[in-house]
Formats: C-alpha cells, sequence, structure tokens
C-alpha cells in the first residue's frame, strides 16, 4: 500500500500544479483597446459602442488611420471623426454637439471650452510651421522673407484659427508683412490653394506638407522664426470604448501612426 501512495502522490501534486497553472493564465486586459497586454482598461473583445472624435484638421490623415486600426482590433466600437478648425469644434463642444475626444491644434485652442466637461487631457503630439509651394515651386520662395514681396501670392489660415494665429506670431517675430490675397477657415483649405494653383505660397503645418505627399512642395521656417504647437487629446466621456481609444492614442503604437505624418514626439 505504502508503495501505490509514494506513486500517486507525485502525480497529484503534478495534476494540482497544471490546474493552478490553467487558472492564472487568463489573457491580460489591454490598456490601450488593442488587444495588447497593459496595466489596466477593457479587453478589446468586450469593448462596445462609438467613439465620436472631433479633430483638427491637421490631424485628418493621421487619425483616419487612427479609427482604422483602432476598429480593425475592436470590432464591436465605432470611431466616428469630424475635422474642422480647433476653435470651431471647441465653439461646437460647448454648445452640446456629441462628442467623446476632442483633438485639438495647440494648447491655447483648449482656453475657450468649458472646463466641467473636461475628463482628462494630455499632450500627445507636436508641430511646427512650414511654407507649402506647388511642384517647382514656380515663384522661387526660398525664404520666410519672399513672403513679402509683391509678386508673391500668400494664403494664410484665418486669424481666429491655431494655423492662423501661428503664422501671425511668426511674421511679427520675423518683422515681416506678407502678400496676403487670402485667408482661409481652416489649414486644409489653406493649402487647397496651393494645391489647385490659386496660390505661390501657404503657411501649413508640417504635417500638412508631409501627407500632401507630392501635390505641394515645403520649403522649411528656420528653428529660430518658427513655433512649435503642442497638440492635446481631450477625453470629455468616462465610456469604456472612449478610454481605450485615447489610450491606443497615447500608446507607442498609437505615437508611431501620429509621426509617420509628419507630427513630433509630445
Amino acid at each position: 500500500m505504502s508503495r501505490t501512495r509514494t506513486t500517486l502522490l507525485p502525480a497529484a501534486t503534478v495534476l494540482a500544479a497544471l490546474l493552478l497553472s490553467a487558472c492564472g493564465s487568463t489573457t491580460p486586459s489591454s490598456a490601450d483597446g488593442t488587444g495588447q497586454p497593459g496595466k489596466s482598461g477593457a479587453s478589446a473583445a468586450s469593448l462596445q459602442g462609438t467613439v465620436t472624435v472631433l479633430a483638427a484638421a491637421s490631424l485628418t490623415e493621421s487619425f483616419d488611420q487612427l479609427k482604422k486600426d483602432f476598429e480593425a482590433a475592436n470590432p464591436g466600437v465605432t470611431v466616428d471623426t469630424s475635422y474642422g478648425s480647433s476653435a470651431t469644434l471647441v465653439q461646437q463642444a460647448n454648445n452640446g454637439a456629441p462628442a467623446s475626444v476632442l483633438a485639438l491644434a495647440g494648447t491655447a485652442a483648449a482656453d475657450p471650452l468649458d472646463k466641467s466637461m473636461v475628463k482628462d487631457s494630455k499632450n500627445f503630439a507636436t508641430n511646427v510651421l512650414e511654407i507649402a509651394v506647388p511642384p517647382g515651386n514656380p515663384a522661387k520662395v526660398a525664404t520666410l522673407g519672399d513672403l513679402a514681396r509683391p509678386d508673391v501670392k500668400v494664403v494664410l489660415c484665418a486669424d481666429t484659427v491655431p494655423c492662423g494665429k501661428a503664422a501671425q506670431k511668426i511674421f511679427t517675430k520675423a518683422g515681416i508683412t506678407p502678400n496676403v490675397v487670402s485667408k482661409e477657415v481652416d489649414v486644409k483649405a489653406t493649402l487647397a490653394k496651393v494645391k489647385l494653383g490659386e496660390a505661390d505660397a501657404a503657411v501649413v503645418y508640417h504635417s500638412d506638407v508631409v501627407s500632401a505627399k507630392d501635390a505641394v512642395e515645403g520649403v522649411e521656417i528656420p528653428a529660430a522664426d518658427n513655433t512649435t504647437l503642442d497638440y492635446p487629446v481631450i477625453t470629455l466621456t468616462d465610456d469604456a470604448a472612449t478610454k481605450a481609444f485615447v489610450a491606443y492614442v497615447l500608446s507607442a503604437r498609437g505615437q508611431a501612426t501620429v509621426q509617420s505624418f509628419g507630427f513630433g514626439a509630445p
């Protein structure tokens, strides 16, 4: 009998260890909503609902890609994106427009936002300004000072939107008065004037020049004359899908996506 017990006890011990191991091998929840292991947050399979994102026009291409990737990893979630000038988006949110997330061009753009709506806010990217010109640069724009030439038709963003305010800051610091023929509602409308051949130059974000690919060429504005904008992502609702989307934007994978479109690290 003793020999039988001696043989069975180790087997029972091994079986118990295997059962304990199986119980402890649960799939970690995802901190960024992509099914990747994380410290906290709902698992990708459990996420449901709609995340409504109002994002600055300069984020169009990068957030289209974030939306695509996040939805692919979270089949139960729909990300609705709407783009426009940051000033307009903040006004819409203040007036009660449905919004889970705001992503703005510059922290100053969030100043008018009703702070009682804000659950969290973190910077996720930076951007600088750049001169966009048509392919071949027919007006031979080489410096910021060339934008003051009377033969160079310049388009800027409206003074009320971040890209317009940033451009004015640059021109004031440089002591330059550009030959402005038009001011547009947001940075995409501004860039479109160059793409359509209706302007010789436009001051837009570096990310917009990158996203436009061969449709325009970029003329760098030196760092000494340039200005940097910090981009905040602002959480407006507490639901799990929204938190997961914001976590994804802030994750290493989300950051890599945003930076691939010409943005800098926060």
